[in-house]
């Protein structure tokens, strides 16, 4: 099959779309300075580190052959089971993130981690994402909460368990994601690290009054 230039934007487009749609990630953000604010930023930042880091990861990986892939049923359902594992624990990183964040730097301390994130999952159902995985990490991060110091937890390694998901979940052949491990985990690392930067910009007047 020849390819052309158009055809491959048109898929590259499409496959896009198709992880989240554009414009729930095109949102602006002046600040963060209250509880609405934080959840908007929370969702909307995960969607588009877990939006970038995999879509970057499969183009990397299948070149030009994306647009075959991305016509396979069962590779797009594998794509489709991809992105709700490592959305959810994007918004698990990020709410302790940012949780963290605040109780440390702005003496926020009436935030409930739990809320925000079984929040955050469940407005996802009407985008798609099962609600057998909604229950599951609910439970796990609820779990989580109980085993860490929210405290502490921005300081030590917190978005761990978002790379990992990116890498064990990104359907990738092992034998080739054994050689892409640094890679990946970096990738997902320096989105994050753009990501802190801008939430302690925007929350620099956040309130919890």
């Amino acid at each position: 099959m020849r390819l052309n230039l158009k055809a491959i934007l048109e898929v590259i487009g499409a496959v896009r779309e198709y992880l989240f749609p554009y414009e729930k990630l095109q949102k602006k953000f002046n600040s963060v300075n209250n509880f609405t604010e934080l959840k908007i930023f929370i969702k909307e930042r995960s969607a588009l580190v877990t939006q970038t880091t995999l879509y970057g990861y499969l183009k990397t990986r299948m070149g030009l052959k994306q647009h075959l892939m991305f016509t396979d049923d069962v590779f797009v359902e594998s794509v489709n089971k991809s992105k709700w594992h490592i959305f959810s624990e994007c918004v698990s990183d990020l709410t302790l993130y940012t949780l963290s964040y605040l109780k440390n730097f702005k003496g926020v301390n009436n935030l409930d981690p739990q809320e925000i994130y079984e929040e955050i999952l469940d407005n996802e159902k009407n985008n798609g994402i099962p609600n057998q995985l909604v229950i599951d990490y609910k439970k796990k991060f609820s779990v989580k909460v109980s085993e860490i110091d929210l405290k502490s937890y921005m300081d030590n390694d917190p978005f761990k368990a978002s790379g990992l998901s990116l890498y064990d979940w990104s359907p990738i052949a092992d034998e080739l994601k054994i050689l892409d491990k640094e890679i990946v985990l970096n990738s997902i690392k320096n989105k994050w690290n753009l990501v802190i930067s801008d939430f302690k910009k925007l929350s620099a007047n956040y309130s919890d009054t």
